[in-house]
């Protein structure tokens, strides 16, 4: 080693002795915690909506244009699977005649395709081809005039899968009167879509909130897992039950905030497709799946199936539910065998 590397070295050693006695340390970097970044997004879906993405403070503006993308995530399906909007492709499907092809985007009919099979699967209890039936139910409420047995019968034949046929990029209907609606599901898949478009944006931990209806994934800024409020059917206590998440969906189907009286009788907003009438089996179901589209889709097929329904749900397939069953002095609950493992020990005001 020749000397002035010697001399260099030793200098180097000085210095850091010297540090090291005087107490100093190298400048650490500022600290960088996760928080919440919130966005509530207005007139979607005709109800409340509520975005978060989990992110380190230093990232706020990748945070929030994920929380954009989510949004247009949203908006998109919406614009495409509304049956209350005139200019949606599901809108024009419903007005077109019988026998002309409707197109359609890739996916509304991979929905469409999933309704078909859970028609199938929950023995016609969730069928989005109930739409006449769904229109009857909306003028006897406008009417405040319950419809007749006959009005319920004719709309009760307009419905079912054998009058539309599923192309590969459009649909047609086999009957001018065929029409659909997707209320049931569509809800589920548009948070779907915007779990996956925060996701996609790198968001580590998020959650979608539609009108109650959730999907999260990750961890809260706290973290842990995500605490979600199941209402009470009967008083709207919050803390009913608390589910505990990491990833997955809650969505939660019942006749306590959307029902319509007449001459004093209330009607839950859900009918029995196969029927044609109001269903009032369940007060509450909760339904937690692996997507919110399932979820959505369960819960208004077990609000119209009750306790019986739980026999068609596939242990495979991830889905977890409880019912509420009975009035407020004497309900009881029935839960899948899982259920009971997601529930938390003791209520939060987290959300």
């Amino acid at each position: 080693m020749n000397s002035t590397v010697l001399k260099l070295l030793t200098v180097a050693c000085i210095a850091t002795a010297l540090i090291a006695s005087s107490g100093c340390k190298p400048t650490e970097p500022a600290e960088d915690p996760l928080r919440p970044f919130p966005h509530k997004p207005v007139g979607i879906m005709g109800t409340e909506t509520e975005l978060t993405a989990v992110a380190r403070a230093s990232r706020a503006e990748k945070a929030n244009t994920a929380l954009r993308d989510a949004e247009h995530a949203l908006r998109n399906v919406e614009a495409k699977m509304s049956s209350w909007m005139e200019a949606t492709e599901l809108s024009q499907f419903n007005t077109a005649p019988a026998g002309q092809p409707a197109k359609l985007s890739e996916i509304t009919l991979g929905l469409l395709r999933l309704s078909k099979q859970l028609a199938k699967h929950t023995d016609g209890a969730f069928d989005v081809t109930c739409r006449p039936i769904l229109q009857v139910w909306r003028k006897a409420k406008d009417a405040k005039q319950a419809p007749t047995d006959e009005q319920i019968a004719l709309a009760v034949s307009k419905c079912g899968w054998d009058k539309i046929e599923l192309r590969t990029d459009s649909a047609v209907k086999k009957a001018d009167s065929a029409s659909v609606d997707l209320g049931g599901i569509a809800k589920g898949f548009g948070i779907d879509q915007a779990a996956e478009a925060l996701q996609n944006a790198g968001i580590s931990g998020g959650m979608v909130n539609v009108g109650g209806d959730i999907r999260c994934f990750g961890k809260r800024a706290g973290g842990g897992k995500w605490r979600i409020g199941v209402r009470s059917p009967f008083n709207g206590d919050p803390t009913f039950a608390i589910v505990e998440l990491s990833d997955g969906a809650v969505c939660t189907s019942g006749n306590y905030e959307r029902f319509f009286e007449i001459d004093s009788k209330r009607y839950s907003h859900i009918v029995d497709p196969r029927t044609g009438r109001p269903v009032n089996k369940a007060p509450s179901v909760t339904v937690v799946a692996p997507t919110a589209t399932a979820a959505d889709a369960w819960a208004t097929a077990l609000s119209v199936l009750g306790e019986a329904g739980l026999e068609l749900i596939d242990e495979e397939s991830g889905l977890e539910a409880m019912l509420v069953i009975g009035g407020p002095e004497d309900y009881r609950l029935v839960m899948t065998p899982g259920f009971d493992k997601l529930l938390a020990e003791s209520p939060s005001d987290d959300r």
